[in-house]
């Protein structure tokens, strides 16, 4: 009997949940208010990629004589062509994405609002002003997020914008302020200093969830850029001064202040779920602030209705994990055992040195008392790092005595591109003595992982031996 499968939201999570179920041959219906994609592909992953490509280039130019090539101007970012660019991508994508969803006969697709009216029905309100209700035997919320904004003095004042809004300037801005450490504030910050803005970072901590080496290094890697990094610190009030926008930020340990000034400040303190269309009263849906609570199979307090992503309290807010989730719940109620591994996943921050890890972190392993091994391999000591004018950063291998991997840490060129082989060997249970016994091809900075895994046994080639006394 063929299953009818209710799908709210079309954005990573919720399209790829969709086209799944459809290869199990479910009858789907699917349901977005806004573009398909979702805020990864809108104002979010994708966008950001396009102006860090642009950043990059710049990057690349202003270094153009170390590399024989002389430029006679220096290079400027044109904020309406940056923009121009990034719609032009982004709606390829998402066209891409409808065609995709209506190559199957058996999507049904509607545009307009959701309400989850039990754990069978969902009430739909369409852009043509029809207003229906469906049955399903099945329902997944992937609802998604939004930037939340803290309380700050001033937070409602112009200029103080999201992650979204920023997105949309048709210019570079002359001085910007990010209020925020995490993904998204070094993202935009290292972006827009290589674009032309002079960017302050007011960060409470960088990048929490990264090694402790790491966070060290592209504090150190953020500030060389020219980037103002002010750490362990808070915003406590925004001022409109002298037609520019005046943040006033209080240290945590300290009794001391900072003043920085700025044309715009961006809000990038996180972002929260989206719980629009199921605050139904009676609904019996478990949720709070921090999103849908969920059980291992990422089933709701309601039988039968699923949440997946962002909307999911406690859960990554990364794209690749909520489509992960959306074909393992795809599966599950269509009867199958999914055979995803959901406990790995990379994390990657794409800031002009590229951040990329998978598992442990060398804090985590101390805290929980897990015995390990460290080994690390600096890029500056990889051919095709030096030749690419990119020999900062390293890649790092935790492991068990025994050559489990237990964690990956990179930071340095294509770092998203490096670490899914690790997570790969994590994933699957391979060991390092695995990464050791496969050729790596000569040069390729997927060498520095070889070496790397190589020195947990000191047997790597190019890795200085520590001095005898």
């Amino acid at each position: 009997m063929t299953k009818k499968v209710g799908v709210i939201g079309g954005g990573p999570g919720g399209y790829v949940a969709a086209i799944r179920l459809a290869q199990l041959e479910a009858e789907v219906v699917i349901i977005e208010k806004d573009s398909f994609g979702g805020t990864c592909l809108n104002r979010g992953c994708i966008p950001t990629k396009a102006y860090a490509k642009s950043a990059e280039l710049i990057h690349q130019m202003n270094k153009a004589e170390e590399f024989g090539i002389k430029i006679s101007e220096k290079p400027l970012a044109d904020g309406e062509k940056l923009l121009a660019r990034k719609k032009d991508v982004v709606n390829k994508l998402v066209t891409g994405i409808d065609q995709l969803l209506n190559s199957y006969a058996n999507i049904k697709i509607y545009k307009g609002l959701a309400e989850l009216e039990d754990e069978k029905t969902i009430k739909i309100q369409t852009d043509e002003g029809e207003v229906l209700e469906e049955n399903f035997d099945a329902i997944i919320l992937a609802n998604g997020s939004k930037p939340s904004m803290p309380p700050v003095d001033g937070i409602d004042l112009e200029g103080v914008i999201s992650s979204d809004e920023l997105l949309e300037l048709d210019h570079v801005p002359e001085s910007l302020v990010v209020v925020g450490g995490g993904v998204i504030g070094l993202e935009f910050a290292s972006i827009y200093q290589e674009l032309g803005s002079q960017v302050y970072v007011l960060s409470s901590r960088v990048l929490k969830n990264a090694d402790g080496e790491i966070q060290k290094r592209i504090a150190s890697q953020l500030k060389k850029q020219g980037i103002k990094l002010y750490n362990d610190i808070r915003a406590k009030k925004i001022e409109q001064v002298d037609g520019k926008l005046q943040v006033t930020a209080k240290y945590k340990t300290k009794d001391k202040e900072e003043i920085v000034t700025g044309d715009y400040v961006l809000m990038a303190s996180g972002r929260g779920p989206v719980f629009s269309g199921l605050e139904k009263e009676g609904l019996g849906l478990e949720m709070d602030k921090g999103g849908v609570i969920v059980d291992k199979d990422f089933q709701t307090s309601l039988k039968g209705v699923y949440a997946i992503g962002d909307l999911v309290k406690g859960n990554p807010q990364l794209a690749h994990v909520a489509s992960a989730q959306g074909e393992y719940v795809a599966e599950l109620i269509m009867g199958h055992e999914p055979e995803i591994n959901l406990e790995i996943y990379p994390s990657c921050v794409f800031t002009l040195d590229e951040i990329a890890y998978a598992g442990y972190t060398e804090e985590e392993l101390k805290e929980k008392n897990i015995e390990y091994k460290s080994s690390k391999f600096n890029f500056v000591a990889n051919g095709k790092a030096l030749c690419a004018g990119e020999p900062t950063g390293f890649v790092k291998i935790l492991a068990s005595p025994d050559g489990k991997i237990l964690g990956s840490h990179i930071l340095g060129p294509h770092a998203s591109d490096l670490i899914a082989e690790l997570a790969l060997a994590q994933s699957s249970g391979l060991e390092v003595k695995d990464i050791i016994s496969t050729i790596h091809a000569h040069p390729t900075l997927a060498e520095a992982s070889h070496e790397a895994a190589a020195g947990i046994f000191d047997q790597a080639i190019h890795m200085a031996q520590p001095r005898r006394r």
